[in-house]
């Protein structure tokens, strides 16, 4: 692929995105030099750089000693917010420079998007599952040539996955990702949609064939993140704004709101739910938690989609999760049929796994990671053991979130009986910090807190502590095999792999 400063120029233009090309003498540079110069390959990375690489100095981080480094290994282009005093063949100054790089990141990938039927899912809990989910019933419809990009892993051939290291990619890199994934002859690409993938910037000009809104509540509120739950709330709805079709769960908080936002849109609307204003109604198997049925409304008989349907995860949150993925499979080309098998093979890494510990003890390990889902999850294992103790492993990430440590504190509060605090992804932030954090917003005293900054150790404590009737939780990191610490991706067991060992043990 190659990309001339002139085809530069026209797609900055056309978005109003443009200040000026200069060049080290500070004059303008000149329309019939544009066309001398193309470019081979797109980076933000400093580090992997060439004569032929254009290259977007980004980042709130960013240092002009970077872009002195680039120079010196040959580059001589780059796009900014701002002019630099270096040796450049030429800087393309923009007024945004995150805009900037998603719009030239989908041209230079020969806009990839047109080419898949794209499916977007934003919330504050339930993504991944539901984003499993839809990948697990369109494998069935496509044989395999769906795509993922979700929080934990990314397939871009369908099959073969890789850790993920941002819930949605920075712009540059979902393009590439994507052309990756059509030549791969994929046509279908599932994919969560972050907040931040929208505060930032990174699918700017992005519209979605589906986009699913599951539910919200305050999280990511920080001075690094949202500084409000208002402005956190508004990048998560702009998904509904730039997609096809919408699918919306009827009972999340403020739907009136997100019906009203997207009405003005006039793109079909359906939503789920366990409410008879729901258009797909999910109703639970009494006699099998794991079944549910789905009802459909009068008004969308067209989409024969009803039926009786079965997980593999427990939890009526898990069904809700499944009949949004229905939805969306449904409306990119599944049937009744590939939603019944496909759901009842999905798995989720990390997702409710259960083992039982020697004594009979369960044992339940789960990514919740902030209030709605740990909060669901201890639910959950209240409803299924109220007789036993509940004791709960959690942490809290550092340097964001902020907000989710006194979050934790108060579901511990509600429904915990032992609280082992300890360390997850803590970054540069003291774990023992962070555990203290939580401790302080835990009012209830009857809660007995305990603080283990060893991962693993505070595993072996809980299952140490529990007795045949009671249920452990553990939740926060899953199957992930690495703790981000000091800006390392330091190798970790798995709390999955972890409990395992020490059972078979």
């Amino acid at each position: 692929m190659t990309f001339s400063l002139n085809h530069i120029r026209a797609l900055l233009l056309e978005h109003h995105l443009l200040k000026e090309f200069i060049t080290p003498d500070g004059w303008h540079l000149q329309l019939d030099a544009l066309s001398t110069y193309s470019f081979s390959a797109l980076s933000y990375d400093s580090r992997q750089v060439d004569a032929h690489t254009l290259f977007f100095c980004k980042g709130l981080n960013f240092k002009e000693e970077y872009l002195v480094s680039a120079i010196q290994s040959g580059l001589a282009c780059y796009v900014s917010e701002q002019p630099y005093e270096v040796d450049a063949t030429c800087g393309i100054i923009v007024t945004d420079i995150r805009k900037a790089m998603a719009i030239l990141s989908m041209a230079f990938y020969d806009y990839p998007q047109n080419e898949l039927t794209l499916i977007g899912f934003t919330g504050t809990k339930g993504k991944t599952t539901a984003a499993y989910f839809t990948k697990a019933i369109l494998d069935e419809t496509t044989n395999n040539k769906t795509a993922l990009l979700s929080t934990m892993n990314t397939t871009l051939d369908g099959v073969t996955y890789f850790k993920s290291h941002l819930t949605t990619p920075e712009s540059l890199d979902l393009y590439r990702m994507m052309r990756q994934a059509v030549d791969n002859q994929m046509s279908h690409l599932v994919m969560e949609v972050s907040s931040q993938a929208y505060k930032t910037q990174r699918v700017y000009g992005l519209t979605f064939d589906i986009g699913l809104f599951l539910n919200i509540s305050p999280d990511h509120i920080s001075p690094i993140e949202h500084p409000t739950f208002d402005d956190y709330f508004y990048c998560k709805r702009q998904l509904l704004l730039h997609s096809k079709k919408v699918i919306i769960h009827r009972e999340t908080d403020y739907y009136d709101l997100l019906a009203e936002s997207i009405a003005e849109a006039q793109v079909p609307v359906f939503t789920y739910g366990r409410s008879e204003q729901a258009d797909f109604q999910v109703v639970t198997d009494s006699k099998d938690s794991l079944s549910f049925h789905l009802n459909v409304s009068q008004k969308n008989s067209q989409l024969s989609i009803e039926g009786d349907y079965r997980i593999l995860l427990a939890g009526d949150f898990n069904q809700e999760n499944a009949a949004s993925a229905l939805l969306a499979a449904f409306l990119a080309g599944a049937s009744v049929s590939d939603g019944q098998t496909g759901l009842s093979k999905a798995r989720v890494p990390g997702r409710m796994d259960q083992l039982i510990h020697k004594n009979g003890a369960s044992v339940f390990v789960d990514y919740a990671h902030n209030y709605l889902s740990l909060k669901n999850l201890l639910q959950f294992a209240r409803k299924e053991n109220p007789l036993g103790k509940l004791i709960v492993i959690i942490g809290s990430p550092g340097n964001k979130a902020i907000s989710r440590r006194k979050d934790f504190g108060k579901v511990l509060s509600e429904l915990a009986d032992i609280a082992i605090l300890t360390a997850d992804d803590p970054a540069n932030e003291s774990p023992q910090k962070i555990a203290d954090e939580i401790a302080a917003a835990i009012t209830n005293k009857t809660v007995d807190v305990r603080f283990e900054m060893n991962r693993t150790q505070a595993i072996e404590l809980a299952l140490s502590l529990c007795t045949a009737k009671d249920t452990v939780v553990i939740a926060g990191k899953g199957v992930d095999l690495y703790q981000k610490v000091l800006g390392v991706d330091e190798p970790y067991e798995g709390d999955y792999y972890i409990v395992k060992r020490l059972i078979e043990e």
